[in-house]
Parts: structure tokens; sequence; C-alpha cells
């Protein structure tokens, strides 16, 4: 079969759309274009069995929404599978209506994510699309659907679909235990590589790429996050070390990556850490690459830290969200607020360059306990304990325990998913919609600092120092027009 994994245009004043491969959606004024992991594990897997299979990502393309369109009444794919969330899922119901009303074929359409994950029976209702995937491992599901649409194989599980006589047909919950080192290593020149290597913000070394050792967080707790529904923390599941050390290999001698992000929830800890730095060591990996990941406070010792900088880590993502602790408790981080600071304080020592995620407008957090996250930002910031800075505004996504808490408590002030943006606010909260744009931009500000300026001035050392200085400027001030009222 002819498979298109597409990203249709979603054209709007509102920015460009940060889709792929991401928790949390925004439109963003200055883009960032993440590489979609497991689509592209979907794409190669497919083309193992044999599918002839078409990457169509026009928003990294930056092509017009007609142009897309004129794109697939082209190739005419047999199956057209797209990814979708929250804020956009409304357009892509309506762009499947179109592609069912104006294709002169008959193309499958199927729809995966977090949305969909959480409501497949909405979104069945609501646009005559075929098929929706349920849980994370849409790789999997996916080649097992196009097999059973050519014929091959039945239904797999975690899936909804349209049976002929138009009813709907749901196989049950999805499998989550796939063995991920049956994955073929992921085809970058077919999934278009480059287009993700440059314009985006965690990259100080280009070309950059993105790998994801595990599935999802081991944590996987986080009442906020929307890929709890997709990969909850008890299905965590890693490739093993050797696999991840030799796809880290192909990225340097094959295509000449000089910056490796590791996306997976939160990178694997422990054994697998230790074993996996020592074998960037042992293999010299660290002397031509630089790598990052995700990772939770409290989870690794100040050895693991250092081991992890000789490894050639350099950029380290820490989920912060708040430094209120009744908030921490409500979030189901467990952490508690003091080893937020220790870990980063830690991490910055080693070596490494600490990056924080906060977010504002809790519909229980007063106006003084949000300055308080405001305040330590710009303490960590004096300090020199952290690099760099992201901020959002809290958005309870459906399937989550939040959005159920939202819902019970009766928070929730619009059910209208465009809303769900990061735009406005869309629940009730002590802190008002105007505040809480002004505190998200007050975080970002708190990078203009003239103490960290003056280090980041001082620390740099070469032409890649230079351009990242820039280009993490010029993402500093489109992040507060995003978070602009106007």
């Amino acid at each position: 079969m002819k498979v298109s994994i597409s990203y249709p245009p979603l054209e709007s004043s509102r920015g460009v759309p940060l889709l792929s491969q991401n928790r949390q959606f925004q439109w963003f004024c200055n883009p960032t274009y993440i590489y979609p992991m497991v689509p592209a594990s979907a794409a190669t897997l497919l083309a193992s069995r044999g599918h002839e299979v078409l990457w169509d990502d026009a928003i990294a393309q930056e092509r017009g929404f007609d142009q897309w369109l004129a794109g697939i009444m082209r190739d005419k794919p047999d199956v057209i599978a797209m990814e979708s969330k929250t804020p956009v899922i409304r357009r892509h119901w309506e762009i499947v209506a179109r592609l069912k009303r104006e294709c002169d074929f008959e193309p499958k359409v199927v729809l995966f994510g977090d949305h969909v994950t959480a409501l497949p029976a909405e979104t069945m209702e609501a646009c005559p699309v075929d098929a929706v995937i349920t849980g994370g491992d849409y790789d999997f599901v996916l080649a097992e659907l196009c097999d059973a649409y050519a014929g091959g194989g039945p239904m797999p599980r975690g899936v909804w679909h349209r049976l002929d006589d138009g009813t709907v047909a749901a196989t049950g919950a999805p499998d989550m235990h796939h063995d991920l080192d049956e994955l073929p290593p992921i085809d970058r020149d077919l999934t278009q590589w480059r287009r993700y290597a440059y314009r985006n913000g965690n990259f100080k070394y280009t070309p950059g790429t993105y790998t994801m050792a595990g599935r999802d967080c081991w944590w996987g707790r986080c009442s906020f996050c929307s890929w709890t529904t997709l990969y909850p923390g008890r299905t965590y599941r890693t490739v093993s070390v050797e696999r991840h050390l030799d796809e880290v290999g192909r990225l340097v001698t094959d295509l000449g990556v000089r910056e490796i992000f590791d996306d997976s929830g939160c990178f694997p800890k422990g054994d697998w850490l230790e074993e996996f730095c020592r074998g960037v060591i042992d293999r010299g990996y660290q002397r031509k690459v630089v790598l990052g990941c995700n990772m939770r406070c409290g989870a690794l010792s100040a050895e693991q830290w250092k081991l992890m900088k000789r490894a050639g880590f350099r950029f380290v993502l820490i989920g912060l969200e708040s430094m209120n602790q009744s908030t921490l408790d409500r979030l189901n981080k467990g952490l508690r607020v003091e080893q937020i600071e220790e870990s980063i304080r830690m991490a910055k020592k080693a070596g490494l360059e600490p990056h924080i995620t906060t977010m504002v407008g809790y519909p229980w957090e007063t106006r003084a306990q949000a300055e308080q996250t405001i305040a330590a930002a710009k303490r960590m910031f004096s300090k020199g304990y952290i690099d760099t800075l992201q901020a959002t505004i809290v958005v309870p996504y459906p399937g989550t325990p939040l959005f159920a808490e939202a819902r019970e408590n009766g928070w929730l002030t619009t059910e209208n998913w465009d809303d769900y943006d990061m735009k406005r606010s869309v629940w009730k909260s002590p802190v008002d919609e105007r505040d809480v744009m002004r505190f998200t931009q007050e975080l970002y500000r708190a990078a203009l600092s003239p103490a960290f300026l003056a280090r980041k001035v001082v620390s740099v050392r070469s032409v890649d120092d230079i351009r990242f200085f820039i280009r993490a400027g010029r993402k500093l001030f489109a992040h507060l027009a995003d978070f602009s009222r106007t």
C-alpha cells in the first residue's frame, strides 16, 4: 500500500503550530520544528514491510494548504495518517471531511495522538475518519493496521475503525508491551531529518537530531502530562543500551550530526544510564557529538551528573513546573521543592547546561504562589544555576487526571478545543487571565538579568556559541510575543 504520514498545513495568524513530537501544543511566532520520532519509526517500519511511504510534513516543509492538497491528489495514497492534538483536532476533522469529499480516489484516513487516544468516540462521530489509533505505540499499530487494510492480517488492538456499513468497531485496549528493539533503525533520509536539524532551540551545534531511548517517562504519573494517556508510567520501556549506542554511532558517522537530544519523557536512569555513558566514552563518541535529554529532579547523584558530562552531555531539560510544594503534590510530581534547586545545582556544577520548564495559571494557586515560582526562576538565573527556560500556561488536556479534576470541580470555562492552545486560560483561577500572560512573560524576562547576560557574553568561546546566543535571543523575544494578548 502507499501510505502518507502527513502533517497538513494549519495556516493561522496565531503563528506556526508546534504539533509534532510535542506534549504541549503552542502557536510559535518563531517556529521550531521537532523531529517526530514515533511517526518516523512508523514510516521506517512500514517501508520495511514493503509499503510505499510518503513523508509529508507540510508544516516543516513550509507549504500552503492548497499545495499540500494538490500533492495528495497527485500521489493518491491508499492511507493518510495524521497526528493530532487537542487545540487543532477540529481543524483535522475539517481536513478529514474535505479529503473524503474532494478526493477522486478513496483513501483510508487515520488519526493518532493523545487527544484521539483520550476521546476516540468523539472523533469517530465528528468526522468521516476511517480509523483512530489509541495508545502511543502507533508505529507498531499503524503498520499492523495497513497490513490489515491490505488484506494481510487482523485489525490490531487499540484501534477504533469504521466498518463497511458505517458502524464503528473497537478492538480493545492497545498493546503497550511491544519490544522496541524489534523496530528497524529509523530511516532518517526517508523521514527528511534535515528539515528538523537547524530551526530548533535545543541545538547549540547543528545539524542536530533526536533520539528516543524510552517510551516515555519512567515516572509517568504527572497529572498534567498529555503523554500519560499514550504512555502510562507502568508501560515504560527502553531500547537496549547497545542498540542506542549503535544509533548514536550511525548519526555521527553516517550523517555528520553534531548534537543529539533524546526526547524520552525521562531519560533512563540507574544502571542503564551508567552503562550508556561508559559506552559513549569507550567508543569515543563524546569527542564527536554533544548530547541532551529530559531528566527528573532527584533522580541522579552528583557522580552520575558528572558521568553524563564526561560522556558528552551538554543540555539537560528539567521539569520544574512550580516552586510551590502544594502544587507539586497536586500535580503528582513526587518531588520536594528543595530537591529541585539541589538537582539543578548539581547538574550545573557537573558542567551541564540546565533548562527548566515552568507553568503558571493553576486554578488553585494564588498570585503570591505564582510569584514564588517567578522569583525562584530569577534567583536561579542570577546564581547561574540555569541557562535557559521554557514558560507555558497550564492546559488541562482531555485524558489527563488534571482534566478530570477540572471538570469535576467546575473549573473549566470552555470545552471548545480551539481555545486549548495557550493563547488564553481555559479555567477559573485566582490569577486573572491578563496576569497569567504577564507572569509567563516575566518568566522569560528572568533571563534578561544583567548578571546572567554578562556570564553568557564571557562564556563565548566559538562561532557556535555566538550563533546560539543570537538564536536564543530571537527565541526569547518571540516567546514574549507568543504570550502577548494582542
